[in-house]
This record gives C-alpha cells, structure tokens and sequence, in this order.
C-alpha cells in the first residue's frame, strides 16, 4: 500500500533521499528535514495510512514500538533535556503530511519551542455522557 504522489512513501520507495536511522520490515526512522530542533526525527509506517486510525493495530504497535529506542538513542546522542513525542492527525490538528508519521523532539530549556494547552474543566455530567459515548464507539 502506497500512495505515488506522497513525499514519504517516495521517501521509503528510495525515490527521495533521507537521514536514515531506523529502518525494519514495517517502519521507517529518519531526521526530519524541516527540525524543530536538533535531532529531531520521524517514525513513518512503511505502508500508506492517512490517519492512526486507519492503521491495524499490529501496524501502529510497529511504529510505537520504535519510540522508546528511537527516543533514547536520540537523547543520548544530542544531550537534550527531555523530549516531545507528538503525532497529528489531519491538518486541523497540524497534520502537514497525509502519511502517519511520529515526531521525536528533543528539547531543551530556553528552545523558543512550545504549545498551547488552554486546560478547560469537565464537569460530572458532560464526564458521564462523553463515557458512555466513547464506551459505546467502541463495543
């Protein structure tokens, strides 16, 4: 499963170079061209999915179990502080590639880098209602 009009699955065909540091049958490592910051890299799945939630499970599992080597070797290998794991979905969410993809960050203080995380309340009965709708979603 590709798409030949995605810059990452050209990327994984060899059409496109890149910075390759993890690579196994089911995913694909490498710095990310365009960084936030030093060392910062993606974790692509091999085969074309828009959104997570297209992915089978087994599939997501491939990529997410590369996070915490990839993670580790990263922060070793650049001495930042901590570091974000982020991953988009669709453009409204900063999604800028239609191909799932994981971004290690590392950070540092005084890096310029942030978010905005305006934390709202969840009251009793939206808390009550939101869990039986998610609960039913899901079987």
């Amino acid at each position: 499963m590709s798409d030949p009009n995605c810059i990452f699955c050209k990327i994984i065909a060899g059409e496109i170079p890149c910075w390759k540091i993890y690579e196994d049958d089911h995913v694909l490592a490498y710095l990310d061209i365009g960084p936030l910051s030093e060392g910062h890299c993606l974790i692509i799945p091999k085969k074309h999915y828009v959104t997570i939630d297209q992915m089978p499970t087994d599939e997501a599992a491939a990529c997410m179990a590369v996070v915490p080597k990839l993670s580790k070797a990263v922060i070793a290998a650049t001495g930042a502080a901590g570091w974000n794991v982020l991953q988009n979905n669709h453009q409204v969410a900063g999604q800028a590639v239609d191909h799932v993809h994981i971004h290690i960050i590392p950070r540092n203080d005084g890096d310029g880098l942030g978010f905005r995380w305006p934390a709202g309340e969840l009251d009793a009965e939206t808390a009550k209602s939101l869990q039986s709708k998610i609960a039913e979603q899901l079987g």
